[in-house]
């Protein structure tokens, strides 16, 4: 009975450990290793729930640390990653890099620090603020209230991706702009933590009636994916606010 009270929470670590490989490649400006590991964090992040409720084992403890690796995983390595996007378009230094002399970290002389990439750390914030809500939110069984975090990530996770394998300029023109990147920085924040009541993909049965709005949802994402690959993916959580929007009245 000990061990298996444990295995949800050994996937949940499973998450972080791959939260915080994705971390360093985020910070080495490796986007497409570090959305490997989030891939794999959020795939884990799905399964501990699922095992906790399947093997009986849910508990408060579970929860927290669900939290804790959701806001390594889905929070820190996108806020991360924005970071990185705008130091491009304004041309900020590499912080990366360091000399060869193991002591020169410790020294401010000379030092530059570009602000406005700092922007993209109000998404871990906003993240962080969110998870917190929701733990408090007894509410939530059902529905969410607000954008998730994995949801989130996964639209600025889009964003390099796009760049790498898309190969449009028009693309590649608007992801590379400050006001974009800074525009959908803000965004997410209010996104986040806004009190929009979105569906769950949790299904009760199978019927069409109880589950029109999931099916819909799950066949339009999965034309758009075939039509735009990864571009795709910014548009599919779009259409997941507008068709929770339009069925206010069923999510409760």
């Amino acid at each position: 009975m000990s061990l298996k009270r444990h295995i949800p929470n050994i996937v949940t670590l499973l998450n972080l450990f791959s939260g915080c490989i994705a971390v360093i490649f985020a910070v080495y400006g490796n986007f497409i290793a570090a959305a490997i590991f989030v891939f794999l964090g959020i795939f884990f992040d799905f399964f501990d729930g699922l095992l906790a409720r399947k093997l009986n084992v849910q508990s408060p403890l579970g929860i927290q640390l669900d939290s804790l690796a959701d806001l390594v995983t889905s929070g820190v390595v996108p806020g991360i990653i924005i970071f990185k996007l705008i130091s491009l378009t304004v041309d900020a230094p590499d912080y990366s890099t360091y000399s060869d002399s193991w002591n020169s970290v410790f020294h401010w002389q000379g030092f530059k620090l570009s602000v406005l990439p700092l922007i993209g750390l109000f998404i871990p914030l906003a993240s962080a603020y969110r998870l917190a809500k929701f733990n408090l939110d007894e509410d939530q069984q059902t529905y969410f209230k607000g954008l998730p975090v994995p949801a989130n990530t996964l639209v600025i996770l889009s964003l390099p991706l796009i760049l790498e394998y898309q190969n449009n300029d028009v693309m590649n023109s608007i992801i590379i702009n400050k006001w974009f990147l800074i525009g959908l920085t803000l965004l997410s924040c209010y996104l986040l933590n806004s009190s929009i009541k979105l569906f769950a993909l949790k299904f009760k049965d199978w019927s069409f009636k109880a589950n029109a709005t999931r099916y819909i949802f799950l066949l339009l994402s999965v034309t758009l994916i075939v039509l735009l690959q990864f571009a795709a993916i910014p548009l599919i959580i779009a259409l997941y606010i507008i068709l929770s929007l339009l069925d206010r009245k069923n999510i409760h």
